[in-house]
């Protein structure tokens, strides 16, 4: 494997592991009800995004990378409202994200670059863990946001961190 390859890979994997620790404190915090509540009949609760992330990271990575079935039901996802409790999201969220790192870590620089179709688009192995690495942030970042407004509370993610750090 390439040092390009294996960057890639490896930094890929570390953005994901990021956003796991981040949605089980979440989870943590809510009430098994605030998990289900949704801001408005527009916006989803964080228990729909657990389950659309995990059907997302499925199907993008174990199902095309990792050449499993696709068993994906994407619309279930948005219309479940509840009956799924907390432990259960977070054993779920977990799982998938740890299949799916190990389906990433097993690619060679070929299965990167080859190109295959996910969700009715073509699009290479590289194109897909992009994709789940930002989908998987930008909907932890929603989660995120909800369970602070929901519990105006800091979750400290940056705490004994200088931020303020210049580059060099």
């Amino acid at each position: 494997m390439n040092t390009f390859t294996k960057e890639f890979i490896e930094q890929s994997i570390i953005r994901m592991e990021e956003s796991t620790p981040r949605i089980a404190q979440c989870l943590g915090e809510l009430t098994e009800e605030e998990i289900w509540k949704r801001p408005n009949v527009s916006s989803n609760s964080v228990g729909n995004l657990v389950l659309h992330l995990c059907g997302n990271i499925r199907q993008y990575i174990i199902a095309n990378l990792g050449n499993q079935p696709d068993t994906r039901t994407r619309d279930a996802e948005f219309a479940t409202e509840g009956g799924i409790d907390k432990a259960a999201l977070l054993e779920k969220i977990t799982r998938t994200a740890n299949e799916a790192t190990a389906v990433i870590r097993s690619l060679s620089l070929e299965d990167l670059m080859k190109e295959r179709s996910v969700q009715g688009f073509q699009q290479t192995g590289i194109n897909s863990i992009i994709h789940v690495v930002e989908h998987y942030s930008y909907h932890t970042g929603q989660i995120v946001f909800w369970t602070k407004l929901l519990k105006d509370i800091d979750l400290g993610f940056y705490a004994g961190l200088d931020l303020n750090v210049k580059n060099v």
